[in-house]
């Protein structure tokens, strides 16, 4: 039987939708929507309502069997400080791991609630659980929450003090409670604290989003599951995601990997995810990509959350292009809207543009035009001063010169505040539109990026007055735009495949992002181990010139623009989970799986029930998650007294399952 599979991404610039016949392996129809910063769910809706609209001559969207979606909203939410007003609740925490929890310079307004309970190392009770002080602050800030965080000392070795405290909170207020030991199986109980506050933080919208979607597929007739791409590049249903949403940082860049070994048919590779915004670069072995341990940061904090071992730069085809003092082109790590975009979309854009030039004005040093973002037209903030909402009233999402907003150092601030928020987008000259005044990207407008060239070029004096020069100065400045897009790409590419960092101005490093080989007396070269695969929209623009610049074999491959959207469909469910054994005081071996620790006396036993567990709960997890078991692999870390064999001389040991499961397809 045939099944379609519905994948959709959500990335800085553009909402992908795919959708795959898994029999055939084969991507049937694809479709870009603007991703609407304002309501993610706007341009979700959007791009699914176009796929389904180009594929309408081969399936009816009753043959989708699955709708599954990677989105930035996570991370996109968590960095810019948004998210539903919380509470945190430290059960047996001293000052110290108070402290160590970051909350204060994390999440300055969560209210933090301590009492007294928690266990220690061994899953024993440290003290009692003070439910009384609990229900007493719950009383106290009724109505100012609208989601808790819960986190006890050592609660990955017993959760029982954590899990009675969620179901008081959840009798008590009605509102969604995450348990810190459901995240994490890490001992780190300030670390865990701060993970399970940051989860709690953006409930609410990822159910707002899941909702959305539903909305959308129950209208356009797809009765199928719904799942979302994991930050480790697995699958988990809508459902499971929606108490775990801190779980989809860096959902994208993960999914954009599974979609590149798709596209590929390779295993091991390096692979470079470049799009409006970023650049990331992983390696890939076996197949999927390397996962970091030390868990996902979230801006400036690091959360337990295993995600994929992403390097990322702010790097992208959207990257705002400025000039220094001394005449060196600067890739701002900012995202503005490519001028040649808003040219195709506001025939206004080419009109203003050319009046400027004809005057002799700039619309602005670096950021030439103003707007909402779409989905934005209609939003009210109520937490503006008057000033500022005097400015964003007089922007609307039709674009608007510079200087028609911004007429004093004043409104210049007060737009930056309104950037910051989201609530305003500028759009400026960037690689993509250098790349159109080159003639190797034209999907906008050339005319209005060659405008630009030459207004930002005339600027910074790049670009002669004599019209004689024009073109061949707009040419010369475009390329040295290119080329500084490449170096830096080369750079990151360098710095993830040695594992080492290297300082801008490295001189070996500088020599071969340039294209150069000769260093005095000295010929360079690299031999990269394994192969490059470059994906995302602006990758054919510019990866053909990394790669050899790099000396390495550079794959492409058809449909690498919407391979994130690919890699939502066509991904796995994995499950993962630990059964720690550790020495108990009084003989024997403890076995931290869920509530109390269970004793058992011979090592050997000791291990064999470890291993049932942790298949059992992987196992478990993986039906929850909306799969079907494909296997389960067990791997044991164990610490053993040397020269005692037949596990007598057994210390301790970390018993992983890990559980492969296909979604369940309707």
């Amino acid at each position: 039987m045939t099944h379609y599979n519905v994948g959709i991404d959500t990335g800085g610039t553009y909402t992908d939708a795919v959708i795959v016949d898994t029999q055939q392996q084969q991507v049937i129809a694809s479709a870009k929507a603007l991703t609407t910063r304002g309501d993610l769910a706007l341009g979700v809706i959007a791009a699914l309502e176009q796929v389904l609209q180009a594929s309408q001559a081969q399936l009816s969207s009753t043959a989708i069997s699955l709708v599954s979606l990677s989105t930035t909203l996570a991370t996109n939410a968590l960095v810019e400080g948004k998210g539903s007003n919380i509470a945190v609740v430290l059960i047996g925490f001293d000052d110290t791991m108070a402290e160590r929890t970051e909350l204060s310079q994390a999440i300055p307004a969560a209210k933090v609630i301590r009492i007294a309970g928690g266990h220690r190392y061994d899953g024993a009770e440290q003290a009692p659980l003070d439910e009384a002080a609990l229900q007493e602050a719950l009383a106290d800030i009724a109505g100012q929450v609208e989601a808790y965080a819960v986190s006890a000392a050592y609660s990955v070795r017993n959760p029982q003090h954590e899990h009675r405290a969620q179901a008081i909170i959840r009798e008590q207020t009605g509102c969604p409670v995450t348990a810190s030991c459901d995240l994490s199986e890490a001992l780190n109980g300030p670390r865990r604290a701060l993970t399970a506050a940051f989860n709690a933080r953006i409930i609410a919208m990822i159910v707002a989003l899941v909702n959305s979607v539903r909305q959308v597929m129950q209208e356009q007739g797809i009765d199928a599951p719904l799942m979302i791409v994991k930050g480790d590049g697995s699958l988990a249903s809508a459902d499971s995601v929606v108490e775990k949403p801190i779980e989809t940082i860096l959902s994208g860049p993960a999914a954009s990997v599974i979609g590149a070994n798709f596209l590929s048919g390779l295993q091991d590779f390096i692979i470079s995810d470049i799009g409006g915004t970023t650049t990331d670069v992983a390696i890939v072995r076996n197949g999927w990509p390397e996962l970091n341990d030390k868990g996902a940061m979230v801006g400036e904090h690091r959360t337990m959350v295993k995600a994929i071992d992403m390097q990322t730069i702010g790097l992208g085809g959207d990257s705002e292009v400025s000039v220094a003092h001394d005449g060196r082109v600067v890739l701002q790590a900012n995202r503005v809207v490519p001028v040649s975009l808003l040219g195709a979309q506001w025939p206004a854009v080419r009109k203003a543009l050319q009046s400027a030039l004809d005057e002799g004005i700039g619309l602005g040093m670096g950021s030439l035009f103003v707007m909402r973002p779409t989905g934005h037209a209609a939003l009210k903030p109520c937490d503006l001063s008057a000033p500022e909402q005097d400015l964003f009233n007089a922007i609307s999402e039709e674009p608007k010169p510079w200087t028609a907003v911004v007429s004093s150092i004043r409104d210049r601030y007060r737009l930056v505040r309104l950037v910051e928020r989201g609530l305003v987008q500028l759009a400026g000259f960037t690689p993509s539109d250098a790349a159109h005044v080159l003639g190797i990207q034209s999907q906008w407008s050339r005319e209005v990026a060659l405008l630009a060239c030459l207004m930002l070029g005339r600027f910074h004096g790049k670009v002669s007055f004599d019209d004689r020069k024009i073109e061949t100065d707009c040419q010369t400045f475009a390329q040295e735009i290119f080329d500084a897009t490449v170096a830096r790409s080369v750079h990151i590419m360098v710095e993830r495949l040695s594992d080492c960092h290297f300082a801008a101005n490295d001189p070996l490093v500088s020599l071969i992002a340039q294209g150069k080989q000769q260093l005095g007396a000295l010929q360079v070269s690299l031999q990269p181990t394994v192969p490059l695969v470059a994906v995302g929209g602006p990758a054919p623009v510019f990866y053909p010139e990394v790669g050899r610049r790099l000396g390495v074999e550079t794959v492409i491959p058809a449909g690498s623009e919407v391979a994130n959207a690919i890699g939502a469909a066509i991904g796995l469910i994995r499950t993962p989970f630990t059964v720690e054994i550790t020495t108990a005081e009084q003989g024997g071996y403890h076995l931290h799986a869920d509530d109390d620790p269970v004793l058992i006396q011979n090592p050997t036993e000791a291990l064999a029930k470890a291993d049932e567990l942790a298949r059992q709960i992987a196992e478990q997890q993986a039906v929850a998650a909306g799969g079907a078991v494909l296997q389960t692999d067990v791997n044991v870390e164990r610490l053993d007294i040397p020269g005692i064999g037949n596990d007598k001389g057994l210390i301790s040991a970390k018993v992983r399952a890990e559980c492969l499961s296909r979604p369940v397809l309707h």
